[in-house]
Formats: C-alpha cells, sequence, structure tokens
C-alpha cells in the first residue's frame, strides 16, 4: 500500500512539473503574440497619423479609426488572454509553493525530534561510553559505524532542509514576479481601452456626419467600386489575352485552351514551386498592413453598402517599393488612370498583380526574383497615404492572398 502510495505521489508531482512547464510554453507563445500586436500597433497609429484630415476625407478617416480600434481590440484580447495563462501560472506556482511548505515543515520536525533525541542520548553516555561499553569489537565496530550514519544523516537532514528553504524562497521570488507581470498587463489593457473610448467617441461624430451626407459616401463608394471593377476587367482581359498566346504558341488547341496556360517543364516546375510555398510567400511590400481584405463585403463605415475586393490593399510607408512575392518573369506593364502603372509577374500558371505603382523599375519579359524591387508606391495626395493593391490568380481565376502569404 505504501509503495503504491509513493508511486502516485511521484506521478503527480512529475503531472504538476509537465504541466507548469507546458503552461510556461504556452505563455511564452501569447506573450510573443502580445508583443508583436504592441508593435503593429504603434506602426499603424504611425502610419495613419500621417493621414489628411478634409472635409473630403471622412470616410478615409472612419477607416483609420476603425483600423486603430480593431488594432487595439487584437491587443487586449491577446492580453486577456496572455493574463489569463499568466494566472494560471500563479496559482500552480502556489500550490509548489504550499506542497513545499509542508515538505519544510516537516524536515523540520524530523530534525528537530532527531536533535532532541541526540540531546537526550548524550545527556545519558557519551560517545565514548557508549563505545567502551561494548561487549566485542564486533559490536564495538557496529557501534562506531552506527554513529557515523547518524551523524551523516543529520548533516543530510539539514542540507535538505537548506535547499527546500532555498527552493521555496525561489518559489516566492517567482511568484511575485509573475503577479508584477499581471498587474503591468492589467494596467496595458486599462490604458488600451481607455484609448479606445476615446476613438469611439471620435468615430460617433465622424459617423454622424456621414449620416448626414450617406447618399453622397455612398455614391462616392459606388464610384470607387466602379474604377476597381474597371481595373479587374482589364487585369482579367490581359491575364486571358496571355492564356490564348501561350495555348496558340504551343499549338493547344483543347477545351482548356483558353482558360489555361500551356506551360513548359520549366514553368511547370515553378509553378510547383511556387504551390509548395503557399502560406510562406513573401509580402509585397517590406512593411505595412491590410486595410483591405479580399472578397465580398461589407463596406466597414457605410454597412449598408457592399463592397468586392479582388485582392488586398496594402497600407504602407511614405515612398515604400513594391516587391516581388516570389521568382518569376515580369508577363506585363500597364498603364492605370492618373498615370499610375501595375506590373504583371508570372510564376507558371500564376499570376501576382502589383496595382498603384507611381513609378516601376522592370520591362516586361525580364525576369525577377523573391523580393526584389519592382516600382515605387504611389501616394494619395488627397488622403496622404501610400496603398498597395495586389492580386493573386491562378490562371484567371482570383485567389484570396491571406491563405498564400506569411501571416498576412
Amino acid at each position: 500500500m505504501q509503495f503504491k502510495l509513493k508511486y502516485l505521489l511521484l506521478f503527480l508531482i512529475v503531472l504538476i512539473s509537465v504541466n507548469s512547464t507546458a503552461q510556461k510554453s504556452k505563455r511564452q507563445v501569447l506573450e510573443a503574440r502580445r508583443v508583436q500586436l504592441q508593435k503593429d500597433q504603434i506602426y499603424i497609429n504611425a502610419l495613419l497619423s500621417n493621414t489628411i484630415r478634409t472635409e473630403k476625407n471622412v470616410l478615409n478617416q472612419l477607416k483609420d479609426l476603425d483600423d486603430k480600434i480593431n488594432t487595439r481590440e487584437d491587443l487586449i484580447n491577446a492580453i486577456e488572454n496572455e493574463s489569463n495563462e499568466l494566472g494560471n501560472e500563479i496559482y500552480l506556482n502556489q500550490l509548489e509553493i504550499n506542497k513545499n511548505k509542508r515538505a519544510l515543515e516537516a524536515l523540520k520536525k524530523d530534525y528537530g525530534e532527531m536533535i532532541y533525541s541526540s540531546y537526550k542520548s548524550k545527556s545519558q553516555n557519551s560517545r565514548i561510553m557508549f563505545l567502551l561499553s561494548s561487549k566485542n569489537f564486533f559490536q564495538g565496530y557496529k557501534r562506531f559505524q552506527y554513529m557515523k550514519q547518524y551523524t551523516a544523516f543529520r548533516k543530510k537532514q539539514g542540507d535538505e532542509i537548506h535547499i527546500k528553504t532555498s527552493e521555496l524562497q525561489t518559489l516566492t521570488d517567482s511568484l511575485q514576479v509573475k503577479k508584477d507581470q499581471k498587474k503591468k498587463l492589467l494596467d496595458v489593457q486599462r490604458k488600451q481601452q481607455s484609448d479606445i473610448e476615446k476613438e469611439k467617441k471620435e468615430q460617433e461624430v465622424l459617423l454622424s456626419k456621414v449620416k448626414q451626407k450617406e447618399n453622397k459616401y455612398k455614391k462616392q463608394i459606388k464610384q470607387f467600386q466602379r474604377e476597381e471593377s474597371r481595373v479587374a476587367a482589364q487585369i482579367d482581359k490581359l491575364i486571358r489575352a496571355a492564356i490564348v498566346a501561350s495555348n496558340k504558341k504551343s499549338g493547344n488547341t483543347s477545351r482548356t485552351a483558353s482558360t489555361t496556360f500551356a506551360l513548359t517543364p520549366e514553368a511547370k516546375e515553378l509553378a510547383s514551386k511556387f504551390e509548395l510555398n503557399k502560406g510562406k510567400l513573401d509580402w509585397p511590400v517590406e512593411k505595412g498592413f491590410v486595410s483591405t481584405f479580399y472578397g465580398k463585403q461589407p463596406h466597414p463605415i457605410v454597412k449598408s453598402t457592399t463592397i468586392q475586393s479582388n485582392g488586398v490593399r496594402i497600407t504602407t510607408n511614405d515612398g515604400s517599393k513594391a516587391r516581388a512575392i516570389f521568382n518569376g518573369t515580369v508577363l506585363a506593364v500597364q498603364v492605370m488612370g492618373g498615370n499610375k502603372k501595375m506590373v504583371y509577374i508570372q510564376h507558371g500558371n500564376y499570376i501576382t498583380v502589383y496595382k498603384n505603382l507611381e513609378n516601376v523599375f522592370v520591362n516586361t519579359g525580364d525576369k525577377v526574383t523573391t523580393k526584389q524591387e519592382i516600382g515605387t508606391i504611389f501616394k494619395d495626395k488627397i488622403t496622404g497615404k501610400t496603398i498597395l493593391s495586389f492580386v493573386l490568380t491562378n490562371n484567371a481565376q482570383t485567389l484570396n492572398p491571406a491563405t498564400w502569404i506569411y501571416r498576412m
């Protein structure tokens, strides 16, 4: 029975230790996420603070506030998750402290009883008399060995008390550190909540302006959508023309000749490598954040209006360069409205399109490599923003870039 109890206790100690390590590892992940979000927030706030604030730009101001609030809410959620995990660690740490306190008390009690017993024995007989009173040499030797073992055991017990005391102090210090960390996290969380409240009040003021002239802003959104649709049609037309040309060149006349690129063995290998890097592809800018995601969605401000995005819009720093997300060949360079430019890069049967460039550094037919700069991104003079529009297609079918690019 005692044997089973011993191993059950050992199992519980190991389980607590493993759980504590796992908890620590999980919190490290949560801490890294929170730190990254704090960096993102600083960057986004700095980026959006440069937005030109005019009556014409109310929708952009509201979108900026929306992005700031969303970033703060993400950070608050990350802080809450990390704080909860830290709370679990504090609880487990306290359990360990309680266990060590009980073990230390038991050791001290045993040690005290042993010292008292030793004192009593010393008061009755001296060690020498204890040895001399032996009946024979063998008994004397055994008594001598016993005295040595007893002394060693007393020393061991004293050392164990010292170790346990030290462990207890370390755990107590660690507990205080964790409590301080949690307090700091909660202070940051309260500050973020306070900032969100201020931003939401500012947002309400701007929203009231939008509601007063909602029809006007709906027209602005529809006009923007018409331009986006026109550019999307332009992209689709060029890619389909390139598909037909590739099949004509290869002599392919099958039913797929108008919808699928005819690929050389080299192009097939490139497409295969592109696919293998799904979810790991580089960003088309060195630094930035996604301000409009892919697909059909309600307008972030005028919720009654739906917008369609065939790619993503990435807000970045003034003067930023667009970069190729993977090795490929420049399929085309087109001029958009307002003398802005658009670069198409082919990666086998995948095409990446980089829109809203002020000037470009590549020409049709050029080979490009991953992260190679292909052009300077245009800065809007009205909003003061530098935004790259990025589209990804498989043949002529648009894809969601967020599933292909690393942590988009």
